[in-house]
């Protein structure tokens, strides 16, 4: 038995408009796209390579966001 979840996941516009496109060219819908992909992402063996994470010498968070969810965050910039 498959059972599936319903979720919401912000997609970047210009990426959404190509998946469609390629969706239509396979003949296949955009969320069986949307699972072949992803399973195949999820197949791929993960970088061994660390990221070095880049910093920079500011004053961190502006103080209406210190101790602000990413909820609150993603608002703001939206």
């Amino acid at each position: 038995m498959v059972t599936h979840m319903k979720t919401t996941i912000d997609i970047a516009d210009n990426l959404l408009i190509r998946a469609k496109e390629r969706a239509k060219e396979q003949h296949i819908t955009l969320r069986s796209l949307i699972e072949e992909s992803l399973a195949a992402s999820l197949e791929q063996a993960l970088p061994t390579k660390r990221v070095t994470p880049v910093t920079f010498k500011g004053k961190g968070l502006s103080r209406e966001f210190v101790g602000a969810s990413w909820d609150k965050i993603r608002d703001a910039i939206y």
